[in-house]
């Protein structure tokens, strides 16, 4: 019988912290193993299907045998050119698509290749904190350190980039931003964007935007592309996707837009790593991109309207909530006596409703817990009965 081989994982793993929604996942899966009425109101993930006439033109692009072979690296000129006309028409950005619009598997594919680009051992990458865990990781992955920016309750949930130290400032390359916020859904404006393009010049630092959660707005108030001022293109890209906009998470599609040099070097990566997205997926990627306006609204109303349910429930019961003017996720302050992570513990364990804590997502998120808006307002409401009889 052959010796059973004994491989000690690489230094980055043993380094890596649990992926907060791996370890969310486990948490649901325990209490579903109980019986549990589980509320999951944990992660990001639509629960509303995919139009159907971006399934039906994926459907019909299926089909076709010339979408069966290896699709371009880059991704197809008609998908690039699509999101092209998409940034023109959304936000009057000119962008050559042969050259300023890379493809992505999901943007959290392309931020989580970005470092790989541009990073090497030693170098800093600055990312707003609470946030997406991909920021950090992926700084680790390329050998990099990450410096966390507090986004303060105070200060909006907007960086201060004057309290950067002079010595990370001459190690960053590159600064991760997001906009409308995960997870305090929080909004940036002209102002903000102003400031971050002269700094990230004057520091010769790269901005990478994360904006998946632009078209997750309400009341008729619309997120702006930091691409929409001068000097923008200059300093940064901006990751966009398809996920939430269009009920589509499953799908991994996105694109990465602006600086033509970073898409360049973005794409380098990819080319050795990836073969691209299944062209099909791309068929209706461009689908998606082309849905009128009355359809996403539907879609926006009814996060608006469990938004507004939620909110009002929750601020009865006395806790202390930020109302969001965009994303489909609410910003919770925990109340006396209890860490994220004990209210997490509390709520499911007491009422069955999962929500993830604001800790998992940076030490800034401590006292905090998230809530996504991702079961019907029936539910929601079930939701908030539960915690009322519980907190």
């Amino acid at each position: 019988m052959a010796k059973k081989v004994s491989i000690e994982p690489a230094l980055r793993v043993k380094d890596l912290p649990p992926y907060l929604f791996a370890t969310i996942d486990k948490m649901k899966e325990k209490a579903l193993a109980k019986g549990v009425d589980l509320i999951d109101m944990s992660i990001g993930d639509p629960d509303i299907p995919t139009p159907r006439h971006i399934v039906e033109r994926m459907r019909k692009a299926v089909q076709n045998p010339a979408h069966h072979q290896y699709p371009s690296y880059m991704g197809m000129l008609s998908f690039r050119q699509a999101a092209a006309d998409w940034m023109k028409k959304r936000f009057n950005v000119k962008l050559d698509p042969k050259t300023e619009i890379l493809s992505l598997i999901g943007s959290k594919e392309g931020i989580g290749h970005m470092p790989l680009a541009f990073i090497n051992p030693g170098d800093y990458v600055l990312a707003t904190s609470p946030g997406y865990p991909v920021y950090p990781v992926a700084t680790l992955f390329a050998g990099g350190h990450c410096h966390e920016i507090p986004l303060l309750q105070k200060n909006d949930y907007l960086p201060d980039l004057k309290k950067i130290p002079k010595t990370v400032l001459k190690k960053a390359k590159l600064m991760f931003i997001n906009y409308p916020n995960n997870p305090t859904a929080a909004c940036a404006g002209k102002k903000f964007y102003k400031e971050l393009i002269k700094f990230a010049g004057d520091n010769n630092i790269l901005i990478c935007h994360d904006a998946a959660y632009s078209e997750m707005y309400f009341d008729g108030e619309k997120p702006m592309s930091f691409l929409e001022l001068p000097g923008a293109k200059d300093v940064g890209i901006e990751f966009h996707s398809l996920s939430k906009t269009y009920s589509m998470t499953g799908w991994r599609i996105g694109f990465a837009v602006g600086n033509k040099d970073a898409i360049a070097g973005l794409g380098k990566i990819k080319t050795n790593i990836d073969s691209g997205i299944f062209q099909a997926i791309q068929e209706a990627g461009i689908e998606a991109l082309n849905t009128d306006d009355k359809i996403l609204k539907k879609l926006r109303d009814t996060y608006q309207e469990r938004r507004d349910v939620l909110y009002d429930g929750l601020t009865k019961l006395g806790l202390e909530v930020t109302k969001p003017k965009a994303t489909f996720y609410l910003w919770v302050k925990c109340p006396k006596g209890y860490t994220s992570g004990e209210l997490t513990a509390h709520l499911l364990n007491k009422a069955g409703v999962l929500t993830t804590p604001g800790n998992g997502f940076g030490e800034p998120g401590e006292g905090y817990i998230r809530f996504a808006l991702t079961v019907p307002v029936k539910r929601m409401k079930e939701a908030v009965k539960r915690i009322s009889d519980v907190l």
